[in-house]
């Protein structure tokens, strides 16, 4: 990365009441001044907002207030400005257009995040973070991506690399005095802040389940036999007439999803085509994708009508679906249409069929009884998700893997006092534990993986 001036809109695309530009850079003033002569900009001071035409030419484009942040205090440390126009894409884009003739080049994807990280403003994770807030679409997701925008789990692998690193140098410099046979690192000292970190790193990697539902929202297969009522809970769980409902079996060929907020979290409710034996070709591929959804669900919602004779179909269908990781919630659906004498028994049969642990609710999704219930059913799936160790939530897969490699290097090194192996293997192993720690905050990284990670920025952060 070099240090010339680049733009970008920051805004989102489209029509609105304003947009904003945003140019970093060593030449920004010089740049930017060529086009606003309303002012001379090296003149001002930082954080202060000026009021002009900007022009290309002779001619105006805009109405604009520009603002001014000079280094080192600004986003990417650089001189930086922000122009705020009217919103039309149109005048977006001529000003671009005027700045990359002036002198600037288009930004490429997070390249302002890049120059903040490689600038030392922040770290690697807060960088990610800054993309989580961006994309956070729940209240959920957005106070975990602002604990870590704060340096949330930066402060925590700080901690745990501070302690490894006093060790590793005492490691060290026994391998300097080899041939003296000292040991200048308390082995019994070191196994216990070993066990301190594991224990830290398992409350971390644990965290990565609530963390995972909170970014991506849980998934809730939606599955019965026909017209079991799937439909109808899915438009009342969303309090609208998402899906098509009727009295025809098999109205359901595709699967629907959409996303229910309940206290902060995302739940990805999937409407599924009736479970059944079908020569209906279409039909037959519906189902087919129905199973498939449950494969990649964290929750499964099977719905059976209460008013079914025997529910051995049901018990069965079930039964082939379940996995150890899947939550199971049954619901005796359409209560409203049958007496309770009919349906008081039903929980008691698959209690004595199904061996897995379960919820039962009996609801009518046209009436909305107990509809609360089932909500109250999928919130506490996430809440229970939570670990009471830490404050900090990982969120992020490349962190959860850095952190399984940290703990595995760890048991290396418990392994290897255990053992009384080689100085040699054990500062290897310690050194390899640091690693994998600060590949989280980017102490330790590579050009490929910043590519990865700003490469799936939007233009203009």
């Amino acid at each position: 990365m070099n240090n010339d001036t680049i733009c970008a809109l920051a805004t989102a695309n489209g029509i609105g009441a304003l947009g904003i530009i945003r140019v970093s850079g060593n030449d920004v003033l010089p740049i930017v001044q060529k086009s606003f002569p309303a002012k001379k900009l090296e003149k001002q001071k930082s954080h202060t907002i000026h009021y002009g035409y900007f022009m290309d030419g002779e001619e105006a484009i805009d109405e604009i207030m520009l603002s001014i942040f000079l280094a080192p205090k600004s986003f990417t440390t650089e001189n930086s400005v922000e122009i705020a126009f009217h919103g039309s894409p149109h005048i977006g884009k001529r000003i671009l257009e005027t700045l990359i003739k002036n002198g600037a080049r288009m930004a490429k994807a997070g390249e302002f995040t890049l120059r903040a990280f490689i600038n030392g403003r922040i770290d690697l994770s807060q960088a990610e973070a800054i993309a989580d807030v961006i994309a956070s679409e729940n209240e959920a997701s957005r106070k975990v991506a602002i604990n870590q925008l704060k340096g949330g789990i930066t402060n925590e692998i700080s901690l745990l690399r501070t302690d490894l690193l006093n060790f590793v140098s005492l490691i060290e410099l026994e391998l300097d005095f080899a041939e003296e046979d000292v040991e200048f690192a308390d082995r019994t000292a070191l196994s216990g802040l070993l066990d301190k970190i594991e224990l830290k790193l398992n409350s971390l990697i644990e965290s990565f389940q609530y963390g995972n539902a909170i970014k991506n929202g849980t998934a809730v297969a939606i599955i019965g036999k026909p017209n079991a009522g799937k439909s109808t809970l899915l438009n009342a769980l969303l309090k609208e007439e998402r899906a098509i409902v009727s009295n025809i079996a098999g109205t359901t060929r595709d699967t629907i999803e959409e996303v229910l907020h309940i206290k902060g979290h995302a739940f990805r409710l999937i409407d599924t085509a009736g479970l059944r034996d079908t020569v209906d070709e279409i039909e037959a591929i519906g189902v087919k994708k129905a199973k498939e959804k449950v494969e990649n669900a964290n929750i499964l919602v099977y719905l059976t009508d209460a008013a079914t004779e025997s529910f051995s179909e049901d018990i069965e269908m079930i039964q082939s679906l379940l996995r150890e990781d899947l939550k199971l919630i049954i619901c005796a659906t359409k209560i409203d249409e049958v007496t309770p004498t009919k349906y008081e028994g039903v929980e008691d049969i698959f209690r004595n069929a199904i061996t897995q642990e379960f919820d039962f609710i009996k609801i009518s999704a046209v009436e909305n009884q107990n509809i609360q219930d089932l909500k109250n059913e999928l919130s506490s799936y996430v809440e229970h998700l939570k670990t009471e160790e830490s404050n900090v939530v990982i969120t992020n897969q490349r962190h959860f893997e850095a952190l399984r490699k940290s703990l595995d290097a760890v048991h290396q090194v418990k392994e290897a006092i255990t053992f009384r192996i080689s100085t040699e293997l054990l500062a290897y192993e310690l050194r390899n534990a640091l690693e994998h720690l600060g590949t989280i905050s980017g102490e330790v990284t590579n050009d490929e993986i910043l590519g990865n990670i700003f490469s799936k920025f939007c233009i203009g952060k």
